[in-house]
């Protein structure tokens, strides 16, 4: 089973009518994780909307193990994440979208793994790849068949390195500055740990990151929310395109 989880501005998948919800129980959280199940062409596909259906969790707040747990409860292999991100390097600016092949985690104290109690031994990873090659291709596909029939083609990174912050402040110029000498081509707050439980439960990942602003110190000017939104707004309704295609293609 194929799962979606929506950030921000992505809170269902319209296109492919009601859903059916359902509340799944997890060792990680008091309260079920309540997930989304639709009906494509190829098969169920299940939603989670990373930051709640009204937008009140933020970031830092996010129950990543019990959302991966209950994916990983109803039978899910693969993950399709879709991310708002700020733009660092030229070829991000806002509207473009980047599926990334790297991430550097910049988080602390998050629960950022499920092999932390009650082992018979130590349990590691292998994280080179975070991100699963086969799945971003077919993402890359997706996007490849959305720009063609788009009135408003949109700039595509196939490759690039996701930073992820801890939030929900904004960062400094300084830190976007350190950043950019890390490699980073944008700046999130939700990738990690998302992306390492998904590898540790053994399900394939990839994402599609949208930038809706620039990051800090990049250009002049203040961010706002405001212009962030309107960004946000306008490029939900390529990722939906870029969505049914993937779904179609399956």
């Amino acid at each position: 089973m194929l799962a979606i989880i929506g950030g921000s501005g992505l809170y269902a998948l319209k296109a492919l009518g009601e859903p059916q919800s359902r509340q799944v129980k997890t060792d990680y959280a008091a309260d079920a994780v309540a997930v989304q199940l639709y009906t494509s062409g190829s098969g169920p596909v299940a939603f989670i909307p990373r930051h709640g259906q009204s937008h009140r969790l933020p970031p830092h707040r996010v129950n990543y193990r019990a959302n991966i747990a209950a994916l990983a409860e109803l039978g899910v292999e693969q993950i399709l994440a879709i991310n708002a991100v700020g733009g660092i390097t030229a070829a991000m600016g806002p509207g473009a979208l980047l599926i990334p092949d790297q991430i550097i985690d910049y988080t602390q104290g998050r629960e950022s793994t499920f092999f932390d109690e009650n082992l018979t031994e130590v349990v590691h990873v292998d994280f080179s790849q975070p991100f699963t090659t086969s799945l971003s291709h077919r993402l890359a596909s997706a996007c490849e068949a959305a720009n063609q029939s788009s009135d408003s083609p949109r700039s595509i990174q196939l490759q690039g390195v996701y930073g992820c912050t801890q939030g929900p402040r904004l960062e400094t110029a300084a830190e976007i500055n350190r950043m950019q000498q890390d490699g980073c081509d944008v700046v999130g707050m939700t990738a990690m740990p998302e992306v390492v439980l998904a590898r540790e439960k053994g399900m394939d990942y990839a994402m599609l990151a949208l930038s809706v602003n620039w990051a800090a110190g990049i250009v002049p000017g203040t961010i706002t929310m405001a212009d962030i939104q309107a960004v946000m707004n306008e490029g939900m309704g390529f990722v939906h395109e870029v969505i049914s295609r993937f779904l179609s293609a399956e």
